[in-house]
């Protein structure tokens, strides 16, 4: 034996094990100031730790979320693609969705998107994959919405973080800035970025064009030397809502971990003054509550929390304010607005539109602001982006807009500002997309020749067969309908010497989309054949054979297309009388099997009288279980699934004509 090589390799053995005992050791460090979520403490011995060598799949998560968290996502790029390569089946899948929002921030949208595919595939009912499968064509409705707005000069903003603008509704704008104020610039600063805490400050709005007056601090006990941010006032002006960490009458609360977090106070003004400032009942030392935003005749309060019952790193709720001043209990906005990611930063318009910014629906990069309107029962519409230039592939939020002057303000850390955040003023030209816009088109054509069929009559009708619309080709064989989102329709063809054709239609959420249905007519149909009793008419009508899945007895989507021209047909030749016919394959024993195909007659029956809407007396059948297999698959002998299908079908014998 080598001793010499044997003591090299147990010397530079317990040398790694050495340096990697240490960079646990710093990491363990860093995880410290990262749980307290002092990003950029801890981001400094992450980043020491990866210069030396040392990987993990948990550095890169913390390298990343570090950025991440910190709106820097550009700068979580390449931990997050070292965590998603070297590490893949190790990961959590919300590191795909954060991999994909920091891809979206420097505009590598095609790579986003594939990381969403993926994000989609390991997660399959994740609200946020979901929104991205409806909506793969979000560039081009994004497109569309965008250039309704017209971005204005503002020189408020400071070298450090100005947001969160609301109306006072007494001719003023009121924001957040870490500019501080007064006598200097506090030397206190905040562990998550580094940034000096945020005061609330007021500046007097020109209307005409939305240019604000030089900002100056609001006076009273409302600032404090901890963040004071996105406050909404009352329609006098007289009482404010406002988001605050979570301390009162000098005395700081934290969670079981010790972490402060948020909550909403309400102060009133008097002499000037903001005063009486006192927590809101519903607040918790346990989780955040904060962003109020009022709506216009103050009966309800909106924020955004991670309370228990939220889906995501924050949910939007609302909750009624009595008119004794005390409150209801929170209620979760539900799934159509909240998703697993962030919505936050709620505003209610003085027409009661909500806007909010979220970074879980579908939008250019980072958080983005949508839109939804209201509706009965208290409910709101599906969200709408609001498009460029308000949004951008970095983080837009706390957007507030004077329906009356069209003039809005909203803040962002995009590229070109004057600080970490920069508040931006805008004037309304255009109205925002805010219905579902969908259609189907397509063109007629003889099935043989190919030829267009001019004036062949189109039919939109709902799922139970109902007549919505109906339209004739035009010149060139094209027809067209309006439909509504979410909604399954069918649409039906008909031309005279052709025999009729249909197709099945379910428009989804996708907020601007053209479905694209070419419809093909063949010459003849039953009155252009003989017909006499005793024949299938489905063999007659061309159709395509009608299968069952092993096993079950229900209408597959494909059939359903068949069953629909059978329901044409008896529809248009009310003598004509039918005989259902249900078959299966030999496997299984002889009476489940005519058990089974009993239960595939009354359900092909169901289905032509209930959406057809026939009457039950032309439509007769029962079940013949695998008394009448059409080829060698008896039982005992060996078939493909293939083979089997073909004895586990329908005919529809006609009876009389």
């Amino acid at each position: 034996m080598n001793f010499t090589k044997y003591f090299i390799n147990i010397s530079l053995s317990m040398l790694l094990s050495g340096i990697a005992f240490s960079q646990e050791k710093r990491m363990a460090k860093a995880d410290e100031s990262f749980n307290r979520y002092a990003f950029v403490d801890a981001r400094k011995i992450y980043l020491q730790v990866a210069e030396s060598g040392y990987e993990s799949a948990d550095l890169f998560k913390k390298l990343g979320d570090s950025y991440y968290f910190n709106a820097r996502l550009e700068d979580a790029i390449p931990w997050y693609e070292k965590l998603t390569t070297k590490y893949a089946d190790d990961i959590d899948p919300e590191y795909l969705f954060r991999y994909s929002q920091s891809l979206k921030s420097i505009q590598r949208y095609e790579e986003a998107d594939k990381i969403m595919e993926q994000f989609n595939t390991i997660t399959g009912n994740d609200q946020r994959a979901e929104f991205f499968m409806n909506t793969r064509d979000y560039l081009k409705f994004i497109e569309m919405q965008s250039g309704k707005f017209r971005l204005l000069k503002l020189s408020i903003n400071s070298k450090y973080s100005d947001y969160a603008p609301s109306f006072n509704n007494q001719g003023e704008l009121i924001f957040a800035s870490s500019r501080g104020g007064g006598s200097g610039m506090s030397k206190v600063v905040h562990e998550w970025n580094e940034m000096p805490f945020l005061d609330l400050f007021s500046s007097t709005i020109i209307e005409s064009n939305g240019i604000l007056q030089t900002p100056k601090k609001l006076k009273g006990k409302i600032n404090t030397k901890f963040h004071e941010s996105s406050t909404s006032f009352s329609s006098d002006g007289q009482t404010v809502y406002f988001t605050r960490n979570n301390y009162l009458k000098r005395k700081l609360g934290s969670n079981v971990e010790g972490t402060i977090l948020l909550k909403i106070y309400r102060a009133t003004l008097e002499n000037d003054k903001w005063t009486n400032i006192e927590e809101l009942p519903f607040n918790s030392n346990e989780y955040s509550i904060a962003h109020p935003a009022l709506s216009a005749d103050g009966t309800k309060l909106y924020f955004a929390s991670d309370m228990p019952d939220s889906r995501g790193l924050s949910d939007l709720y609302v909750i009624d304010i009595h008119e004794d001043g005390t409150f209801g209990e929170p209620k979760n906005l539900g799934d159509k607005i909240n998703t697993e990611g962030r919505e936050t930063f709620p505003y209610v318009s003085d027409s009661g539109r909500l806007y909010f910014a979220s970074d879980g629906h579908i939008g250019l990069g980072g958080l983005d602001i949508f839109v939804t309107v209201p509706e009965e029962l208290g409910e709101f519409s599906i969200p709408y982006n609001v498009g460029k230039p308000v949004n951008s592939s970095e983080d837009d939020f706390t957007f507030v807009l004077n329906e009356n002057t069209k003039i809005g303000y909203f803040s962002s850390n995009r590229a070109g500002g004057k600080g970490n955040d920069d508040i931006y003023s805008f004037k309304q030209t255009e109205e925002l997309i805010t219905t579902c816009n969908q259609y189907v088109a397509g063109v007629v054509t003889d099935a043989s020749s190919r030829e267009v069929l001019v004036d062949a009559e189109v039919f939109l009708l709902d799922d139970t067969n109902n007549e919505l619309q109906r339209t004739v080709t035009d010149s060139k064989g094209r027809y067209r309908f309006d439909l509504e989102c979410d909604t399954s329709y069918i649409v039906r063809a008909n031309k005279i010497g052709y025999g009729p054709t249909e197709a099945l239609l379910t428009a989804n959420n996708v907020l601007e989309h053209k479905h694209d249905l070419a419809l093909q007519l063949s010459k003849g149909g039953l009155a252009e054949k003989e017909v006499k009793p005793g024949d299938d008419l489905a063999k007659l009508l061309d159709l395509e054979i009608i299968y069952f899945d092993l096993d079950k007895s229900f209408i597959r989507r494909d059939a359903e297309i068949e069953l629909q021209k059978i329901i044409v047909a008896l529809n248009e030749y009310p003598d004509l009388k039918i005989d259902v016919r249900s078959h299966t394959d030999s496997r299984a024993d002889d009476d489940y099997n005519m058990y089974l195909s009993e239960r595939r007659a009354k359900s092909t029956i169901k289905y032509i009288v209930e959406k057809g809407k026939i009457d039950r007396s032309r439509v007769t059948g029962r079940g013949y279980g695998e008394t009448a297999l059409i080829n060698k698959c008896a039982d005992g002998v060996p078939c493909s699934d293939d083979e089997h299908q073909l004895n586990r079908r329908s005919e529809f014998i006609i009876l009389q004509k």
